[in-house]
C-alpha cells in the first residue's frame, strides 16, 4: 500500500513557510492505518522493548496501537500540567517555537527497554526531549520509530547513536 498517498500537505500551517504533513487521511482509512501500525510493529518487534513512549498528541494515536500489538506498556509524554502525578520535564525547540513534554517520574523502571515513537521527525527537537526524559529515568532507548520523516530538516542527525526508522521520508 502507498502510505504516502494518505498524507496531505497543508501549506503555511501552523505559520507561514511551514508545509504541514497531515496524517488525518491515513487515520481515516482503516487499511492504511492498519498497514502503518503493522509496518512499525514489524520493525520494532526484534527490539524486544518493554514500553512504547510517545509524544502528545499525534504520537499517541499510533503509539498506543504499537504498544498493544507488541504486548507492552504505553507511556504518554504530555504537555505541561496534563499529568496528575509527579512528573519530570524536558523543553525543546520546534521549527516554529518552544515547547515542553512531561512524563510521570515513576513511569519507567531503571533498565527498561523503550521504543520512542512520534508521528513525525522534523528537526529532532521533540524526539531529543523525549530521549532525555526516557534516559533520565535510567531506561534505555532500543529504537526510535516515526511514521513520517522530513529528511531535509536533518532531525535524524540530532538522534545520532539511536536506531532510527521512519516509514515515509520527504527530501523537500
Amino acid at each position: 500500500m502507498d502510505l504516502a498517498a494518505h498524507i496531505r500537505d497543508i501549506p503555511d500551517f501552523p505559520k507561514p513557510g511551514i508545509q504541514f504533513k497531515d496524517i488525518t487521511p491515513l487515520l481515516l482509512d482503516a487499511g492504511a492505518l492498519s498497514e502503518a501500525v503493522e509496518e512499525l510493529v514489524d520493525w520494532a518487534r526484534p527490539l524486544e522493548v518493554d514500553f512504547v513512549v510517545a509524544a502528545e498528541a499525534r504520537g499517541f494515536i499510533l503509539g498506543g496501537a504499537i504498544a498493544r500489538e507488541l504486548g507492552v506498556g504505553f507511556v504518554p509524554a504530555r504537555k505541561p500540567g496534563k499529568l496528575p502525578h509527579e512528573t519530570i520535564a524536558a523543553e525543546y525547540i520546534l521549527e516554529y517555537g518552544v515547547d515542553a513534554l512531561e512524563m510521570h517520574a515513576d513511569a519507567l523502571a531503571d533498565g527498561a527497554r523503550v521504543l520512542l515513537h512520534d508521528d513525525l521527525l522534523a528537526t529532532g527537537g521533540t524526539a531529543l526531549a523525549l530521549a532525555e526524559l526516557i534516559e533520565g529515568t535510567g531506561a534505555r532507548i532500543a529504537g526510535c520509530a516515526f511514521l513520517v520523516e522530513l529528511a531535509f530538516l536533518r532531525g535524524r542527525d540530532r538522534l545520532a547513536g539511536y536506531d532510527v526508522h521512519a516509514l515515509l521520508s520527504y527530501d523537500e
